[in-house]
């Protein structure tokens, strides 16, 4: 019986993840939107409307459990796909360009993370800011500010015929610089919530042992007879991927960092590049993960946005949504102006930086599985992502239109 709810479970979530997508691509906007919000917002919707009772019922403790562990594991094989679009391969753009829009789209951001902690800590409410050391915090809320979704953004682009142009490029590589920077530091805010040294320098130590077998693993990868079997056997060469990134997801949790790490550092590991035989296996294992990337939304709102929502305060969801979004407006425009863009592509660059998406969730709920965040928070910032995301293709729409009505090319550029 156990097996039978597991399974009508999936099938609902993801009948309901369908249902979200459908509903996005009509209102226009990416079906990765609908997706978050529908898992989301389920469970607080149940609750809010028969209580806490039926809740129970639909997802007893046991079939949670279970779910929850069919998220992490769809998240990690997720991951891979998504760590592996950070390798830059070919596709850089001037030097100039990509370093001035991925420092002002990344630092101001920082800082407006910096001024939101200010506010909170201000307030000196204990249900909002939590009891996680002072650094630790700081450092998990700029870097949840700073963040650009790499995956969601490509997506966008592709939508809009602006992936193969230089104003996409530019956003595609400067944003994978910045979500590089903010694993890095994501990763300290971590090791930092342990509140000792000691689990600092454990934390660091799991990280540095990862990096170095991810490289150790890359050349290993690289050698004739890896390509070979990644050309002959992707399927092969795909599972055995996914199994590693399991086990990979484990050992960093097992060392005191939470799970996506280990399977972040694995995908970083595999050969990226347009030519390269590993680009159909990691594709595989993506996809797998992407199909159940629904749960980990669902088991999200559950576990999190059913307190959340008792305990949300609207002026912090609006000063986290404005600063969010002034943050990377701002900075990404800024950052493409230093780097040369005229003015509209450098208000279209700040726009593609807004885009948040699924990898900023992941952040969030890694900030808040490491006790840095708090539900109120959390629901706060789950808010700043989806405004901040949903607002990216009307606003490259604005702009294109306002290009014609001014008889001017609307995507091309300079940087």
């Amino acid at each position: 019986m156990l097996t039978v709810h597991v399974v009508a479970a999936l099938a609902a979530i993801l009948a309901l993840a369908w249902l979200g997508r459908v509903t996005a691509k009509a209102l226009r906007q990416p079906e990765v939107i609908g997706e978050i919000v529908a898992g989301l917002f389920a469970g607080p919707v149940v609750v809010a409307l028969f209580g806490d009772g039926t809740l129970g019922d639909l997802l007893p403790q046991r079939v949670l459990d279970l779910l929850k562990l069919i998220a992490e594991a769809g998240l990690a094989l997720f991951l891979i796909g998504v760590a592996h679009k950070l390798r830059l391969g070919d596709r850089r753009p001037g030097r100039k360009a990509s370093g001035w829009l991925a420092v002002c789209a990344f630092v101001p951001p920082l800082l407006t993370g910096g001024l939101l902690v200010a506010w909170i800590v201000a307030q000196d409410d204990p249900v909002v800011r939590g009891h996680a050391p002072f650094p630790a915090f700081l450092l998990m809320v700029a870097v949840a500010m700073s963040i650009t979704a790499v995956p969601v953004l490509a997506r966008i682009l592709a939508d809009h015929g602006l992936l193969d142009s230089l104003i996409g490029r530019l956003a595609m590589v400067s944003a994978i610089l910045i979500d590089v920077a903010g694993w890095l530091l994501l990763s300290v805010a971590v090791g930092l919530a342990s509140g000792s040294l000691a689990g600092l320098l454990r934390s660091t130590a799991v990280l540095v042992a990862g990096v170095l077998g991810a490289l150790a693993l890359r050349r290993v990868l690289r050698t004739p007879a890896a390509t070979r079997l990644a050309t002959r056997a992707p399927r092969v060469v795909a599972v055995a991927l996914g199994v590693a990134a399991i086990a990979a997801a484990l050992a960093f949790e097992h060392g005191g960092l939470t799970a996506v790490f280990g399977a972040v550092v694995l995908g970083l590991a595999v050969p990226a590049g347009a030519d390269t035989p590993w680009r159909v296996p990691v594709a595989s294992v993506t996809s797998a993960g992407r199909t159940l990337v629904p749960v980990f939304f669902v088991v999200t709102g559950v576990t999190v946005l059913t307190s959340g929502f008792h305990a949300a305060q609207w002026p912090l969801i609006a000063l986290t949504v404005a600063l969010g979004v002034v943050g990377k407006l701002g900075g990404g425009y800024l950052g493409a102006r230093l780097g040369g863009s005229r003015r509209r592509e450098a208000a279209r660059a700040g726009v593609l930086m807004n885009t948040r998406g699924l990898t900023e969730l992941i952040v969030l709920k890694v900030g808040f599985s490491a006790g840095i965040l708090t539900a109120p928070l959390f629901l706060a910032m789950v808010i700043m992502a989806l405004v901040a995301t949903a607002m990216t293709g009307p606003c490259l729409l604005m702009l294109d239109t306002v290009g014609i009505k001014r008889g001017s090319p609307a995507r091309t550029g300079s940087a």
